[in-house]
């Protein structure tokens, strides 16, 4: 299995080559779960060149959208010329999560003036020192009041800087501070170059610590720790159930 990479302005264009089976479904698969960690506005996949003897096999690109549709949440297509193979992917269900096109040119069209529903993004390096929490906390206040979301700045400034801490603490690199605003909701997450999975972590007696992350736990709707390639994004998605 061969994937080629190619970039349209702010889209990902992937070019599969192979063989689509057990085998290889998960190379494929974590290929393009790779390219929308890379936060790009879409990820193209490009199956012209891709043999699908069984097509239920068309379900990697259901689990990978699936698997980036809460964070961070980067629309994946399909570029399919053959009608028959459409149809497939169609019949399937595949297409209710991963929209499939003729073409490139009406793929990459259709990412770049896709309508993101009011969502709003900012992205910030923050030093490697402990001056980053009292800014990680500034720019959340300033990020979220001009969204309109200052119901949500307690709790999301308490995420950041449970995330921030742990980075100055555990890690040797400098955190990176991302918030989205999508409806009713904010994201919050942070960067880091450690590969290391952020974790609660518990007693040996299997009690829960009152660490950071446990309190991130019970404060936000949902969070996670995703792989990156060049370390790991940590993020929590909060809510108007969250309001502290």
């Amino acid at each position: 299995m061969l994937l080629g990479a190619d970039r349209h302005q702010d889209v990902v264009v992937l070019t599969a080559t192979g063989v689509l089976d057990g085998t290889t479904y998960r190379t494929l698969r974590d290929g393009v779960i790779k390219a929308a960690l890379e936060e790009p506005r879409a990820v193209i996949v490009d199956v012209n060149d891709l043999a699908v003897p069984f097509a239920s096999a068309y379900v990697v690109f259901t689990s990978a959208r699936l698997h980036v549709s809460t964070w961070p949440d980067v629309p994946i297509l399909l570029v399919c010329e053959d009608r028959q193979s459409r149809r497939a992917i169609t019949a399937g269900g595949v297409a209710r999560y991963v929209p499939v096109f003729p073409d490139r040119d009406s793929a990459v069209n259709a990412a770049l003036h896709q309508k993101l529903d009011g969502r709003q993004r900012a992205r910030t390096p923050l030093p490697a020192r402990p001056v980053s929490i009292g800014l990680a906390r500034a720019l959340i206040d300033k990020w979220l009041t001009a969204w309109g979301h200052r119901d949500l700045i307690p709790v999301a400034g308490t995420v950041a800087t449970v995330f921030v801490e742990n980075v100055l603490g555990h890690t040797d690199g400098a955190p990176v501070l991302i918030a989205e605003s999508y409806r009713d909701t904010i994201t919050v997450a942070v960067e880091d170059g450690s590969p290391v999975p952020a974790e609660r972590r518990e007693t040996t007696h299997g009690a829960e610590m009152l660490s950071g992350l446990s309190m991130v736990s019970a404060l936000c709707r949902a969070w996670g720790s995703t792989p990156t390639p060049s370390g790991k994004t940590v993020w929590a998605l909060v809510g108007p159930e969250n309001r502290l």
